[in-house]
């Protein structure tokens, strides 16, 4: 099975994700609107628009790139924290040892989740400290709470983790980006999915936030566009301990498949639900809480439920990276986005000869490729030896082409399948 998802968008126009094929070993490629509706073929994809390139200045850089983070350490994403810091320590570590003429230093704050005040205080403290940009929140939830406060101190707000539709859009002066898709995609691919799956009837447990909402909504329009229905729709918020009269209302209706869009409560609805009679194979999970259940979980009690998260295969060079910046590691989610993250902002930075935050927002869509006709580069070694000859680059990274768009989103982007065994373990299957 092979699923690919790719992207165009013009400058002046929100970006149409490109729908998905879920058949056979070819990728098709499908244009799908944000605002719903079948897909249908493309004949070609649109070039990115090279007509207002920013001029690259040739020449040695001395620049010091000070870059904060708010990651969960703590609450319900807790378990995206280590990979993603794990990203961001080694791109630091990369960029420095390109010794290009820019050093990078971390500052790393946690973001906590909804029901905390943790990411105001961090942003607040690294604000103090003169950071050019933040890397984070995770949750889509958490940034919208601290994206103004961020994006007003004309400072870079860069998540490689936010998947909520409604940054598209947002009003944040040029300065919000994301390495990880808009969930119009991931909704698109799990709907299909779940459709090709078998199954007719759709429950539905979500997080009751702009993360749960959103994806639910792109979901819910995917699957029923296949022919499916959606026969119970169950929200809780965060903080919530008790889970009794969503997962009655699911066992009620008694569906085909239940898709649970949550966090960490994972932990304990799906033993929940599972425990009241529901099979756990005919569980769905997202990227919010798909992750090693070994520990947690009795054996065999999610064998062969499904899950999808963006982002391609994980390259086996990346993660032996990755765990050289830490050996714990167990899950690996966000790891390449945030890794990209630091990337394109040094990137970026070098390229405007700046470390002002607004500069750096202006050049970032350009090293990604998304304007300028830059040649492909890897790594921040090829991409500065480019730059400091006054030559455009256009970034591929860990997680893929990334191209951002005018609005900060990346228009191109693969969503993985993956499937749990019997130790509760997850591996990609397509």
């Amino acid at each position: 099975m092979s699923v690919f998802a790719k992207a165009t968008a013009s400058r002046s126009a929100r970006a149409a994700w490109t729908g998905i094929a879920i058949a056979g070993v070819s990728a098709l490629l499908l244009t799908a609107c944000s605002t719903g509706g079948n897909p249908e073929p493309a004949e070609s994809e649109e070039a990115a628009d090279t007509g207002d390139a920013l001029e690259i200045e040739a020449g040695e850089r001395d620049l010091t790139l000070k870059v904060g983070t708010i990651l969960p350490q703590s609450g319900t994403l807790a378990f995206l924290g280590p990979p993603e810091e794990a990203g961001v320590a080694l791109a630091a570590q990369e960029i420095n040892e390109a010794d290009a003429g820019i050093n990078v230093e971390v500052v790393y704050r946690d973001s906590g989740d909804t029901t905390t005040d943790i990411a105001t205080v961090s942003v607040t403290d690294l604000l103090s400290q003169d950071v050019s940009a933040i890397v984070g929140a995770a949750s889509s939830g958490v940034s919208l709470t601290v994206i103004d406060q961020i994006t007003s101190a004309g400072v870079v707000h860069f998540s490689p983790a936010n998947t909520s539709p409604d940054f598209t859009d947002y009003e944040d002066n040029g300065l919000y980006f994301r390495t990880a898709p808009s969930d119009l995609l991931q909704g698109e691919v799990l709907g299909n999915l779940i459709a090709e799956d078998g199954a007719s009837t759709l429950g539905l447990l979500v997080l009751n936030d702009p993360y749960g909402t959103g994806l639910a909504g792109a979901l819910k329009e995917t699957f029923e566009s296949a022919g499916g229905e959606v026969v119970a729709e169950e929200l809780f918020n965060t903080g919530d301990s008790n889970f009794d009269s969503q997962l009655s209302a699911i066992n009620a209706a008694n569906p085909d498949a239940v898709a649970v869009i949550t966090f960490d409560e994972s932990k304990v609805v799906v033993p929940a639900l599972v425990g009241s009679g529901y099979p756990g194979s005919q569980l769905y999970f997202v990227d919010g809480n798909l992750k090693d259940y070994s520990a947690d979980f009795a054996p065999g009690l999610i064998a062969d439920a499904k899950g999808t998260l963006p982002g391609p295969k994980l390259e086996d060079d990346f993660r032996e990276r990755l765990l050289e910046v830490d050996p714990a590691l167990t899950d690996f989610s966000y790891g390449p986005e945030s890794y990209d993250a630091l990337m394109l902002i040094a990137m970026a930075a070098y390229a405007a000869n700046s470390v002002e935050g607004t500069d750096i927002g202006e050049y970032l869509q350009q090293v990604s490729g998304g304007s300028g006709d830059g040649e492909k580069v890897t790594s921040f070694a090829d991409a500065a030896a480019l730059l400091a000859e006054g030559q455009q680059v256009d970034y591929d990274g860990a997680s893929g082409p990334i191209t951002l768009n005018e609005k900060g989103d990346p228009t191109e982007a693969t969503i993985g399948i993956y499937q749990y065994g019997d130790d509760n373990k997850y591996t990609r299957i397509n």
